[in-house]
Order: C-alpha cells, then structure tokens, then sequence
C-alpha cells in the first residue's frame, strides 16, 4: 500500500492539506499568536491551545458535514428532532450534486485533450434552459420535471458545441474561446433576468419568476422537516456518473474520445475524425454542466439570479482534477468538497474560523493531488509498479 499509487496519493494529499490547513488555523487565531511571545519560556501554552483550536475546527467541519454525535442522542432519547441529524449529510450531498455534474463536465473534456474552462458558463446558461422550462412550459407533473432538465442539457450542450466547433474548424484554443463565453454567459443572464415575462412582477430587483412546484426536484428528506434540502439532483448526478463511466469504457465515442486525448495525430492517421470528436465532446461535456445548472435552479435556488449559480462551475474544475478526470473519482471528489462546502458554514458559526480557510484546504488538496512527486517525497512512497499518475493529468495543459 507504501507506493506512489492513485488512491494512496489522493488520500496523502488530502492528508497533508487538512494537517497544512490546521497549522493556517491554529496561527490565525489571536490567543495562539500570543504565545509567540514567551513561546521558548513555555512552549506547551502554544500547543496545547493550537490543538485546542484546530480540533475545535475540525470536529465542527465532521459535525457540519457528516453526523453531530450529540443531535444521535437527542433524537435517541426524545428530547430532539431527526431532522437536526440528517441536516449535516443532506447538507453534503446537496452541495455535491452539482459539483459531480460540473465536475464531470470538466473531466469528458479532459480526457478528449481538451481544458474545458467554460463550465461556468455552460452551467449559467443550464440554469437559464432549466429555469425558462420551469415558469414558461405549463406542463404535467413529470413530464415538466424530465423536461426542464433535458432543457437545461440543451442548453449547456449547444453552448458548449461553440468552442468545440471554434477548435475543429480554426483551431480555436478552447481556453480562450471558453474563458470569453464564461462572461458572455454571465452578462446574457444579467440582461435577461430583467426582461418583461422573465422578471418577477412582484419584485423589483432582478430577479426571475419561481420555477413552478411541478419542475422543481423533489426533496429526497422532505418528510423529515423542512430545513434538509437534499433533492432528486443527486440522484441524476449518480445516474449521470454510472453512464459516462460506461461511456467511456465501453461505447465506440469513448474509445475515440481516449484515443483522441492520448494522441490526436495518431487517431487522425487511424482514421477517427478528431475535429468531429472535439465537437462531439465539448457539446457533452457543455450538456453535463448544464445538468449541474439545472440541479440548482431546480433543487434549491429555485429563481434565476445573476449569482444563481455561484462559483459551482469554477469549482468543478477542481472537482474534475481531483477526480483525476475520472467518472467515480469526480463522485467521490464532489462528495469530499461538499462536505467541506457544508462543514465550512458550521466551523465559521461555532469556531470563528474564517470560511476563505476551507477554500484555501480545497486549494491545497488540488496542488497535492496534481503534483504526486511532491506527495511521493514528502510520505517517501516507493514507486508504483504500474502507476497512472503522470499520464492521468498530462493532457490538456
């Protein structure tokens, strides 16, 4: 298990950035720099509070995150609700859903060759399809659901299709071309959320008309109480997750996606059409983050907003590179994210740690995972026999 593997590196790396995270901690707080004055006279004083701190913070991050032992045995014995208990984990999986999506959608692209830095935008303009689906199309319960998420896909999908058919037919680099239709995205929302039929008669700010109850995502604990957000979006996350895994590893497109990410010369010279492939990819890939837009303004923002979909496409991409661009990897890196997304808001609450820490431990996590010689060097792994880990993040840079 001491080798230089995938799952070895990941979880070291998560390791080092938590064990980084909470040096970044325990100097933050003000009682601990004050022992920096007398620290050689009595150095326990500074650890013994730095540990005080830092197992604070992240016994609040488990509990935001995961389970508060103390609300079990409330609930247990009467004098608390199951509510409170599942709060944590709805929590989790409700910042999860969307970051697989978008997360996903960064990792097709990845794979294909391509450094999808649109998902954002391919994800606004998700929530845009989804949203105008939801208050526009008067439909059945069902039907309104299935359909404001196909719209929500087609959106995505036909914005994403823009730079993969730049890249085939000019040679666009899709960095560029993604980056600029990332504010495109942004703008077009800000301008439509204020339009006449589209704007909430009954609010004057900009905002949209509520998505109707009939396309909103079913809450999965609604029975439970109120306050457990978790939704039907993580359900089409997982169900999304299991079909490009088997995309990718048993259809005739994920072959010549591979092939074309691995080598494009090579595949042009097999004979697979590598500027259809680049096409074909991005509009997928553009659809995914669609689907991730979708499950928010569906699940919980409910109303289209110019911060509708906050930094989730962003955040994908780290998703997707933790993930190592792997479909069940991008699952569990969404999860692992989530639930520092949701731990975050309850250490800032009950440890008065800054909620910029969590993001600067997602950073890190990133920076480790993306560089395993340093993980290698730092734990002193032996090599592995047969390792992915270089050719895993080498294309697409």
């Amino acid at each position: 298990m001491w080798t230089a593997n995938t799952v070895t590196v990941t979880v070291l790396a998560v390791l080092l950035a938590l064990v980084i995270g909470g040096i970044l901690i325990a100097v933050s707080d003000e009682a601990v720099r004050a022992t920096f004055s007398y620290f050689f006279s009595r150095p326990s004083d500074f650890f013994s509070l730095s540990w005080d701190k830092v197992s604070d913070a992240y016994a609040q991050l488990f509990k935001g995150s995961i389970v508060d032992p103390a609300a079990v045995r409330a609930a247990a014995n009467g004098t608390g609700t199951w509510e409170r208990v599942f709060f944590p984990i709805s929590e989790t999986l409700t910042y999860a859903a969307p970051l697989a999506l978008t997360g996903l959608a960064f990792a097709l692209a990845f794979r294909g060759g391509l450094f999808n830095i649109g998902v954002q935008g391919q994800a606004i303009m998700g929530a845009v399809g989804a949203a105008l689906a939801g208050f526009l199309l008067p439909l059945p319960v069902g039907i309104h659901l299935v359909v404001a998420l196909v719209f929500g896909a087609a959106f995505g999908g036909a914005y994403g299709f823009v730079p993969g058919f730049l890249k085939a037919r000019t040679g666009a680099h899709e960095v560029i071309t993604t980056i600029m239709l990332n504010y495109v995205a942004l703008f077009f929302l800000g301008w439509l959320i204020i339009q006449k039929g589209i704007q909430d008669p009954e609010r004057s700010d900009a905002i949209s008309k509520p998505v109707d109850d009939s396309a909103q995502l079913t809450h999965l604990l609604g029975f439970l109480g109120p306050s457990l957000r978790v939704n039907l979006g993580i359900v089409v996350a997982v169900l999304v997750v299991a079909a490009v895994a088997w995309l990718l590893r048993r259809s005739t497109f994920g072959f010549e996606l591979r092939a074309v990410g691995l080598n494009p010369e090579a595949s042009r010279t097999a004979g697979i059409g590598v500027g259809s492939t680049y096409v074909l990819v991005m509009t997928a890939a553009g659809a995914l983050a669609g689907l991730g837009g979708a499950t928010i303004v569906m699940g919980t923002a409910v109303s289209l907003t110019g911060a509708v979909i906050g930094s989730v496409g962003f955040d994908g991409l780290l998703v997707g590179l933790l993930g190592r661009a792997k479909p069940w990897g991008v699952l569990f890196a969404a999860l692992l994210f989530g639930a520092l997304q949701a731990g975050g808001n309850r250490m800032q609450s009950f440890s008065g740690i800054s909620l910029e820490l969590v993001g600067v431990i997602q950073a890190l996590i990133v920076i480790f995972v993306a560089a395993p010689a340093l993980v290698k060097t730092v734990f002193r792994l032996r090599p592995a026999k047969v390792s992915g880990l270089g050719t895993g993040m080498s294309k697409g840079w």
